[in-house]
């Protein structure tokens, strides 16, 4: 969505039009929820935090200062009402849970191999995002699901640019090592640019 589009879809949310809401939590709902189902592993979890993060952002948004993303502020309540629910629950991976959530994209045509090696790679990758420790999984999340430029996460996350570089580094190399450590992985490790 453009950033022209949403600042009039927020002003006529704060208005109260319903419709303009909708539109606002239609555009974001998808990675908010992707981006917390990875962030904790547990689909329960992600979904709570995902409904209340809208219900703050919707009944907060004449809050909202335009200058910056809302993406940004989206994304910071939603990390913080995260951080309240690990308090509450311990995260738990289930690989073939967050693997399913893309759901498949093609049609029967698509090689059942094919299939089968995309969702081999992605249990282990997210078996490795497990093994990292929240700070870098949350990073690697960030920059390389959602694209966040270095910047923007060291903003999101309260630190300086080097650190979210080191933390960066660290995890994928910590995800590389855990991928050569399982059997047949070795040349999907490639395959994903870790």
């Amino acid at each position: 969505m453009e950033r022209s589009e949403e600042q009039r879809l927020i002003r006529r949310a704060v208005r109260g039009d319903r419709d303009a809401a909708g539109a606002i939590i239609r555009a974001h709902q998808k990675s908010v929820y992707a981006y917390l189902l990875r962030l904790s592993g547990r689909p329960d979890i992600a979904e709570d935090v995902t409904q209340e993060a809208f219900v703050r952002v919707l009944t907060n948004l004449e809050r909202f200062d335009p200058k910056y993303r809302f993406s940004t502020w989206l994304f910071t309540i939603a990390r913080r009402l995260y951080v309240n629910a690990c308090q509450k629950h311990k995260p738990a991976y289930d690989s073939d849970i967050v693997g399913s959530w893309e759901g498949d994209q093609h049609g029967p045509e698509r090689a059942v191999d094919g299939l089968e090696a995309r969702r081999s790679t992605r249990a282990q990758l997210e078996a490795a995002l497990a093994h990292l420790s929240p700070q870098q999984r949350e990073i690697i999340v960030l920059f390389h699901q959602l694209d966040w430029p270095i910047a923007l996460i060291a903003q999101h996350v309260g630190m300086p640019e080097g650190t979210v570089k080191s933390h960066l580094h660290r995890g994928r190399r910590r995800m590389r090592e855990f991928l050569m450590r399982q059997d047949h992985s070795e040349t999907h490790v490639w395959e994903v640019g870790l």
